[in-house]
């Protein structure tokens, strides 16, 4: 208990020193928030039409946010890889490993700041769903839980980043490799366009996918309805679902994020 309760205290601390880079840093909060924007205009206003048929205005603009929120938290998971990548390089991590404090505050603290920064970014494109007019149409506590489960998927895809981070060799290597999986995760979903309009094996594997899980249950928690729904149990009971995958993802890749942190730190 105590070691927990340290590396807790620890975490914290490194919490604080990743969020004062980002202070000293405003590029990489622009980077988190100027890209969601762009990707809500561009679908909203250019391919809104065509993707959305005859009700592509309004309808397909409620529908599209929770897709939007979704992407952008999972992508906010490269800034815990380019975070690793760049303190190996410059040796921080060295630095840490000469501290005493636990090694598991190294990798907690990691993702901890960065999902203030998913905070952050969830709140800026609430802010532009808003203008482009989309409503939450739910209860406020519905409202809440959807964000909430949204930071737990972003806090969960964040440990794979942390893994991906330490095991890279540079930070260009981490730039890729932080992005490369999170595409056909994101778009082979129903984040863009409802399941029913995907065929065969892509329909399949969008229907079990843990990123469509966490769009669908935030979109019935909002009242975001388009279409035709979703059947299957994944899509009946997707908040059930995407609760099961997050603890699945960070019970997997906490302790491996943890192990290669400590390899790393031993060298």
């Amino acid at each position: 208990m105590n070691a927990l309760v340290k590396g807790l205290s620890d975490g914290g601390v490194i919490t604080w020193r990743n969020l004062l880079n980002v202070r000293r840093n405003p590029d990489w909060l622009m980077a988190a928030t100027l890209q969601p924007i762009m990707f809500v205009l561009l679908f909203a206003y250019v391919f809104g039409d065509a993707i959305g048929g005859d009700a592509g205005g309004g309808a397909y603009r409620e529908f599209l946010i929770a897709g939007i929120f979704a992407q952008t938290v999972a992508f906010n998971s490269a800034f815990t890889v380019i975070g690793f990548a760049n303190d190996l390089q410059k040796g921080i991590i060295d630095r840490f490993r000469s501290l005493p404090m636990s090694r598991l505050a190294v990798v907690f603290g990691r993702t901890t700041s960065d999902l203030v920064v998913s905070v952050v970014a969830l709140l800026v494109m609430s802010l532009c769903g808003l203008i482009v007019g989309w409503r939450i149409r739910g209860s406020v506590l519905d409202a809440v839980f959807a964000y909430l489960l949204m930071l737990l998927f972003a806090w969960a895809l964040s440990w794979i980043g942390a893994l991906i981070g330490l095991a890279a060799r540079s930070v260009e290597v981490a730039q890729s490799a932080g992005l490369i999986w999170m595409f056909p995760l994101s778009f082979i979903s129903s984040a863009f366009v409802p399941l029913d309009k995907l065929p065969g094996a892509l329909g399949v594997f969008a229907e079990w996918n843990p990123f469509t899980a966490v769009v669908n249950a935030t979109r019935d928690l909002f009242g975001n309805r388009f279409g035709t729904p979703p059947t299957g149990w994944p899509a009946e009971h997707a908040a059930l679902y995407t609760v099961l995958c997050c603890v699945g993802i960070i019970v997997v890749f906490a302790p491996l994020a943890t192990a290669r942190y400590r390899r790393v730190a031993s060298r």
